[in-house]
């Protein structure tokens, strides 16, 4: 008996990303009132400045350089808005995640394909948290919350993942504002700009090994923190950039 065909989403895809994007403004705004007005700056900036450039190139004596100056200028002028949109909201949604348990598993999991994260892999009744992001650095323990019980932490994890991932570089990083601490803000590039000492059929290799750590652990819940629900319409603009 032939299966019947698997039934599509009423909403299309084009609707949940318009969605998505007023979602991350609406909330950008609770915090950055003036969002709006940097996005229309933005685009009329961009706007003038990509009309200039296309009527000095096409546009001379000729009614198709004109129309292909204006749209070439609306172009400009949306990219500039979305450029702006993207990064003050950044700003936005980091700020209000700033000091919640948890934060540092929303800001990585902007990370792009190639970066495998496991979320809380170590917690304590402080709600201290260690996250794990395995990627070309190697084995990187993000931890988030006090500094003095996070070292011990560290340190636990740390030890538990070089007995398993032999010669496999472990790096810590400690969320914070503090000196010797990576803000929240630039945690996923901090990540992504570390040296690279890990070949991909290597990363492989350790995600097998590191199984062997997961299996003997309990399962760790996250703690429950209003992380942000735009982080899906943020991430998702970042990746389309």
């Amino acid at each position: 008996m032939a299966k019947s065909p698997t039934p599509k989403p009423g909403e299309p895809p084009a609707l949940k990303r318009r969605q998505q994007f007023v979602q991350t403004y609406q909330m950008a705004r609770k915090s950055d009132p003036a969002i709006g007005r940097w996005i229309l700056g933005a685009g009329l900036l961009g706007l003038v400045v990509g009309f200039a450039v296309f009527w000095l190139v096409v546009g001379r004596d000729s009614t198709l350089g004109l129309a292909v100056s204006i749209i070439g200028g609306l172009m400009v002028a949306v990219l500039a808005g979305l450029i702006v949109f993207s990064r003050r909201a950044q700003r936005a949604v980091y700020g209000q995640m700033e000091g919640q348990a948890g934060a540092a598993a929303g800001a990585l999991g902007l990370l792009k394909r190639g970066w495998h994260v496991d979320n809380a892999i170590a917690f304590n009744k402080q709600q201290d948290i260690v996250h794990r992001v395995v990627g070309p650095p190697g084995i990187v323990l993000v931890g988030e919350g006090s500094p003095g019980r996070l070292r011990a932490l560290l340190t636990s994890e740390r030890k538990r993942h070089e007995r398993v991932a032999i010669d496999s570089p472990v790096h810590e990083i400690l969320v914070g504002n503090a000196e010797g601490q990576v803000p929240l803000a630039k945690l996923t590039r901090h990540v992504q700009k570390m040296k690279r000492q890990v070949q991909p059929a290597e990363i492989t290799d350790i995600l097998a090994r590191l199984k062997a750590i997961d299996a003997s652990r309990p399962v760790v819940p996250m703690p429950k923190g209003p992380l942000p629900t735009s982080m899906k319409g943020l991430r998702g603009q970042m990746r389309g950039r």
